[in-house]
């Protein structure tokens, strides 16, 4: 997968470029909204290094922490995207 990202960060919007994993976290985000996702929705995948991975490109991305329940009951993130951001897929 290969995508096309821009961030409307303020008065000068910012484009990226991004494949592979970086590319299906940044799509999860953006689909997402103000809703963000979870390792308790997508457990598969490393979450967590990816959205590491995005900030040190510069994506600003929230993190709240939530509690959940069950036998292993715990903590886990939800990340959310801090600006608006329009996703163009280039390769699928």
């Amino acid at each position: 997968m290969k995508i096309h990202v821009t961030l409307f960060l303020s008065e000068q919007p910012r484009t990226l470029e991004l494949k592979g994993r970086l590319g299906w976290a940044m799509t999860r985000l953006a689909k997402a909204g103000v809703h963000g996702i979870s390792t308790i929705e997508h457990p598969a995948p490393r979450l967590s290094a990816y959205v590491h991975s995005l900030r040190k490109l510069g994506v600003p991305i929230e993190t709240e922490i939530e509690a959940h329940a069950g036998i292993y009951s715990g903590h886990h993130a939800r990340y959310k995207l801090s600006c608006n951001a329009q996703v163009t897929c280039v390769e699928p």
